[in-house]
């Protein structure tokens, strides 16, 4: 039976904290961008850009709702997971299925490489524009249902760069941990 995953709201930087893998909320070309995609380039220096041209060359970058994974280069964890949230349309193009994949094949991809703890920022509520509330509740219920199936990760940090979405992850842990 798998062990209970431990999932935790903090604020912070993301380049800053210490797990094995840290999500990045990229864009579809993966060679860095604005909010937390250009900051984990900065940060993890220009091995992270090396990688992700690897994979563009290979496949022609990420699909929104995919994930691939690089080195982290300077920063502490070993890895970044690449993600590409959708943009907001309304809600009419799967943005929510969109979404929750992010955060389904990010953990896949850290179980494979057997991360025992893993970042996430989040994801599309910046310039995507996804609602922040929505989007909360899509990310928690997403990480703990599938943490229910598997031993790994052992911790789940949602690392938060603002007030208002750090209360929107915590509320939604409080629900969800109110329900078991």
């Amino acid at each position: 039976m798998p062990s209970v995953t431990q999932i935790e709201a903090i604020m912070g930087d993301i380049t800053k904290v210490s797990v094995d893998a840290i999500v990045n909320a990229a864009n579809s070309s993966l060679l860095g961008g604005g909010g937390v995609d250009g900051a984990i380039h900065r940060a993890g220096g220009p091995a992270i850009l090396a990688e992700c041209k690897k994979i563009v060359k290979a496949q022609g970058g990420c699909k929104t709702g995919e994930a691939v994974i690089t080195t982290a280069g300077d920063l502490s964890a070993n890895y970044v997971i690449h993600t590409v949230g959708p943009i907001w349309n309304g809600g009419n193009r799967d943005e929510t299925e969109l979404l929750a994949n992010c955060y389904k094949n990010s953990l896949a991809l850290a179980v494979k490489k057997n991360c025992r703890t893993i970042a996430f920022p989040n994801i599309s509520t910046g310039v995507y524009r996804f609602p922040k509330q929505m989007a909360a509740s899509i990310a928690v219920k997403t990480v703990a249902d599938y943490t229910l199936e598997t031993s790994l990760p052992e911790k789940v940090l949602f690392v938060c760069f603002d007030q208002e979405n750090f209360e929107l992850i915590r509320l939604e842990l409080l629900a969800i941990n109110s329900q078991s």
